[in-house]
């Protein structure tokens, strides 16, 4: 399945669409790369874990993706292919997730613009027929 980039004014919207939440949130986290980097130029030699949990499913696709931006700015990487597994934990939702990558190389990489954060600005988590949406803006 795949991720869409919606229309903002001043930022950008970005929307994974999955059979599962898991998809979900593992395409909207594919968009997010796709604003800052042509993926299919983004090796996947470099892995990173990560896990963030939420009170909401909504709270929880804005820690993931603060989690990567996290990710890319200390170490430097650029992520392209990413696996999700989510789950409730207590009242609460928790997320264990893979993203693979590598270093910046602005010589081979085509780079596109900043996001600077995810943001609860138009988020949405859930069910839309036989798919599953996961969507937000990030502030560019």
């Amino acid at each position: 399945m795949p991720y869409e980039i919606l229309d903002h004014a001043a930022d950008a919207g970005v929307r994974g669409i999955g059979a599962t939440l898991d998809e979900a949130f593992a395409e909207a986290a594919r968009g997010m790369f796709a604003l800052m980097a042509h993926l299919e130029r983004v090796r996947p030699e470099r892995t990173v874990d990560v896990a963030v949990e939420a009170d909401t499913l909504e709270g929880l696709l804005v820690a993931w993706l603060g989690e990567l931006l996290a990710r890319r700015d200390i170490e430097g990487l650029l992520f392209s292919r990413f696996a999700v597994e989510i789950a409730r934990e207590g009242s609460g939702w928790r997320l264990r997730g893979r993203a693979r990558g590598e270093g910046v190389d602005p010589a081979r990489h085509r780079l596109g613009v900043e996001v600077k954060a995810a943001t609860y600005y138009g988020v949405r988590v859930g069910q839309d027929g036989d798919r599953f949406i996961a969507q937000c803006v990030v502030d560019l």
